[in-house]
């Protein structure tokens, strides 16, 4: 007899072995470098690949609607063209050679993808205008309720559309050789759409598949990877004084009981949305960013990196116009470099499902400190975070956490080869709004 009651929260996918241990870098390529090209983004591959970035995020590379354009170059998530490249970047084969380098330094590249709304003046509005939504007066329009007023929505209701949209997709792959798509508020398109074209993309290549969007079934059987969008607001709850520690536990608690185990979950300080729209990492998490930077790579996440918060970038980059990326070394290069090395040499640190889920390990002073420990294929991390503007003595209960461990070296100038014991009686001070990380 078939089983009719399939254990819950179950995902279908296998993920590609290289999201094992990945780290997530997103470029905005209009502001990368001074040139706003592919070519001169080519030239930063081998310090990214010495940062240790394993997948490469390019914001949509296609042609910008001139229609309803907003700023003097317009959003790159009003989307022309599918199937060509926005003459800004340079050239498809531009793009080809950018993927082919990264491939031959051992990083993958992966496309932003808008399947939501067009640009206003995309050929589908006059080829195919059934595919498009309309409002009560049976006009297009944009997305309701916000001010996406250069964009049309089309209507998934058209299979005509799926068919054609899966085939846009996979016209990537097959002519510039990308390993994937981070796809462009997700949850506003029906999610069988995403699993057939998903199932469809990898009977070409094994693909990474990242939803800008935060939902459990996502992950069944058509992405990867959902951003966690509640631990970023937790964060900096926590980071701005609006809440206690106990808003990571609630982040936490419903990752680890609602989500399948082989959910990935994408952690950020910063992405494209945030600074432009909320604010720079500096003023989103003020005191406390390095701590939080240290989380969003050793507690449970993908970690992503937004380009520039290695170089401490402290502005908010414009959307619709040219405004470059200034480049300066920066301490927090050296903390990512140093937190990346970690992820990828500790399977404790790896990406679910290969990684340790996180056990809490109880203190004296939980409404400020968090500390846990991660555990997988023999390795073991225990960290501990002081979310507060004031020194503390921590005690731990339990013994999860006891044994000897070598000390990890999150700041230029700290020794390698330090070691801690933990026992019973062990204490860890701990300066305001700091982290510590041990490994064994």
């Amino acid at each position: 007899m078939p089983d009719l009651y399939p254990p819950a929260h179950t995902s279908t996918l296998a993920h590609p072995e290289w999201t094992r241990s990945a780290t997530l870098y997103q470029i905005n390529t209009r502001q990368f470098t001074p040139e706003g090209t592919f070519r001169a983004a080519q030239a930063h591959l081998p310090r990214l690949q010495t940062l240790g970035v394993d997948i490469l995020w390019l914001m949509p590379v296609h042609p910008i609607g001139e229609a309803e354009r907003k700023g003097s170059l317009g959003s790159p998530y009003a989307v022309r063209d599918y199937e060509a490249v926005n003459p800004e970047f340079g050239t498809l084969e531009d793009l080809r050679a950018f993927v082919d380098e990264a491939h031959a330094l051992g990083m993958r590249v992966i496309l932003d993808w808008v399947a939501n709304h067009t640009a206003p003046d995309h050929p589908w509005v006059h080829e195919h205008p059934e595919w498009y939504a309309r409002d009560a007066r049976g006009a297009l329009r944009p997305t309701p309720w916000w001010d996406w007023t250069d964009i049309v929505d089309l209507d998934y209701r058209q299979p005509g559309l799926w068919r054609a949209m899966t085939d846009a997709m996979a016209f990537w792959l097959r002519e510039a050789d990308i390993d994937g798509f981070r796809c462009d508020v997700a949850g506003f398109v029906p999610t069988p759409f995403w699993e057939r074209a998903r199932a469809e993309l990898d009977a070409i290549k094994p693909v990474f598949m990242l939803a800008e969007w935060q939902a459990r079934d996502l992950h069944a059987r058509a992405f990867d990877a959902t951003y966690a969008w509640d631990w970023y607001d937790a964060m900096h709850a926590v980071a701005s004084g609006a809440q206690d520690v106990s808003a990571l536990f609630k982040v936490y608690a419903e990752n680890q009981g609602s989500y399948p185990p082989e959910a990935q979950r994408m952690t950020f300080v910063s992405n494209h949305d945030k600074n432009a729209w909320d604010g720079t990492m500096w003023e989103q998490f003020g005191d406390a960013l390095n701590a939080a930077i240290v989380l969003s790579v050793v507690g449970e996440g993908m970690p992503l990196l937004y380009n520039g918060q290695e170089a401490g970038n402290d502005r908010r980059l414009a959307f619709f116009d040219r405004d470059p990326i200034l480049w300066r070394e920066h301490p927090i290069d050296d903390l990512y470099r140093r937190l990346f090395a970690l992820k990828h040499d500790a399977p404790a640190l790896h990406n679910a499902p290969w990684g340790g889920r996180m056990v809490r390990v109880p203190n004296n002073d939980e409404a400020h400190v968090l500390s846990f420990v991660r555990e997988a294929e023999g390795s073991v991390v225990f960290a501990a975070f002081n979310f507060s503007a004031e020194a503390r003595a921590v005690a731990f209960r339990d013994a999860l956490h006891h044994g000897t461990y070598r000390v990890a070296p999150l700041a230029a100038g700290e020794q390698l080869g330090v070691t801690k014991t933990f026992g019973a009686e062990t204490h860890l001070e701990m300066a305001p709004w700091s982290a510590r990380v041990f490994l064994r």
